[in-house]
């Protein structure tokens, strides 16, 4: 995956911000809806939305997934903390870890550790042997710590705020 500059992009107009909204509400939203919510014409929103995805704003959309319901109950991040800072070795942990089975996201972090792990596994045990198989032996980490997730709660306000003056349909 190349790297992409921190930058902020402005090029997102009221209408791709409507898109995005509604979207990110509901990923299931039917092209005719979100066309109709955003004032435009079905044909146009589909293809405002593909310019979405080719552009890179919009990069997928997913399943929330109850992981208890597919045995995955306990979930943990392990803040990692990297022996050295070479950029091999770096590299080397940054394309391994998300295919860690177990392993939900990888955040690359400032401050004290280097990567936070959000993981998901059967129990204590299977916990245990993630951080021992996959971490401890892995040649970059040189420690780790890992925190119990008792519960997850989704943000509630708008990923993507409307545009200035823009007055968004209700649903």
């Amino acid at each position: 995956m190349a790297r992409r500059p921190n930058v902020v992009r402005s090029g997102l107009d009221p209408v791709d911000r409507a898109l995005l909204a509604a979207l990110v509400a509901d990923g299931r939203t039917p092209n005719v809806t979100l066309a109709r919510d955003a004032g435009i014409a079905p044909s146009t929103c589909l293809a405002r939305v593909a310019a979405l995805r080719e552009r890179g704003t919009l990069r997928g959309i997913h399943a929330e997934v109850d992981l208890a319901d597919v045995g995955r109950p306990l979930q943990a991040m392990i803040a990692v903390r990297l022996r050295t800072h070479v950029r091999e070795q770096v590299e080397q942990f940054r394309r391994a870890a998300p295919q860690i089975p177990g392993v939900i996201s990888v955040f690359h972090v400032s401050g004290a550790d280097d990567y936070l792990l959000h993981v998901a596994v059967a129990d204590s045990d299977a916990l245990r042997d993630f951080v021992l198989d996959h971490l401890t032996g892995h040649p970059a980490v040189g420690h780790t710590e890992t925190s119990l997730i008792f519960e997850q709660l989704r943000g509630t306000t708008p990923v993507v705020p409307p545009a200035p003056g823009r007055v968004t349909r209700a649903r």
